[in-house]
């Protein structure tokens, strides 16, 4: 073993020692004050200054949200673990112009547009979320999707390319039944 090698893997079990992911709340974000946000250490915000949070979400472990074309992330999200949400990508561009990409300026085929995702939705693990995604409220994202495009309120989306396979009022319903005394909640969020 090298001794670059021997120092990089000392270095990086040390380090795990005392970086443990944690769950902190974000009180403020962009001058403006927050309820019950909850982020993870370990996720990675790039221009924070351009995204947009609700109260009540939560951003778990090993996230990378890149917010340059603004990102809107409603009330009572949830964004699990291992997620990519980009406003930018160069996954066209790369390819169409080979070595001479970085000698270009307005290349052609480089994705740029904001991402919104609506209240009370969840995205699963290791999900991406392409930029000029508009997803609506109450939406389940599965895990291991790429998401890319306009998905309507209550979408269960799934897949890569990711598409609608349900509806999630249609999981909601039988709770609603057995537990009626949450119709009033579920309906002050519904109806926006």
């Amino acid at each position: 073993m090298n001794l670059m090698r021997w120092f990089k893997e000392k270095l990086s079990s040390r380090l795990s020692v005392y970086v443990k992911p944690l769950i902190l709340p974000l009180k403020y974000l962009n001058n403006k004050k927050l309820e019950n946000v909850r982020i993870s250490n370990t996720t990675f915000i790039d221009s924070k200054e351009k995204l947009i949070l609700g109260n009540n979400v939560f951003i778990g472990h090993f996230n990378y949200i890149e917010a340059s074309s603004g990102i809107v992330i409603e009330e009572g999200c949830q964004i699990t673990n291992f997620i990519t949400i980009t406003t930018h990508s160069s996954h066209i561009s790369i390819r169409l112009y080979g070595s001479e990409y970085c000698n270009h300026s307005n290349l052609i085929g480089y994705v740029v547009g904001p991402v919104h995702i609506g209240k009370y939705t969840f995205v699963g693990p290791h999900s991406v979320i392409m930029p000029n995604t508009k997803i609506g409220k109450g939406c389940v994202v599965s895990a291991f999707s790429y998401v890319k495009g306009d998905f309507p309120d209550f979408s269960i989306i799934s897949g890569n390319p990711a598409q609608v396979v349900g509806d999630t009022r249609k999981i909601d319903e039988p709770y609603l039944k057995q537990y009626p005394e949450l119709q009033s909640l579920y309906n002050t969020w519904i109806k926006d």
